[in-house]
C-alpha cells in the first residue's frame, strides 16, 4: 500500500487560522450586541411635545468628534 501525506502550504494553514479565529471573534461579541441594543431602545423616554431628536450618547460621541 501506498500512503499519501498531504502537505500543507503555509498560506493555507494561515487562511485557515485565520478564518477560525474571525467566526470565533464574532461568535463571541455577536451574543453581547444582540442584547445590548434592545434594553437601549426601550429606555428612551417618549418626547412630549412631539419632538424626536434627543441627545444620546452616540450623538456627544459624534459630536467629539467633528471638534477641531
Amino acid at each position: 500500500m501506498s500512503s499519501k501525506t498531504t502537505s500543507l502550504s503555509r498560506r493555507g494553514l494561515f487562511s485557515g487560522a485565520a478564518t477560525v479565529g474571525a467566526v470565533a471573534a464574532v461568535t463571541a461579541v455577536l451574543p453581547g450586541v444582540v442584547q445590548s441594543t434592545a434594553p437601549a431602545a426601550a429606555a428612551l423616554p417618549k418626547p412630549t411635545r412631539g419632538g424626536g431628536y434627543t441627545l444620546s450618547e452616540h450623538v456627544q460621541q459624534y459630536y467629539k468628534t467633528t471638534r477641531v
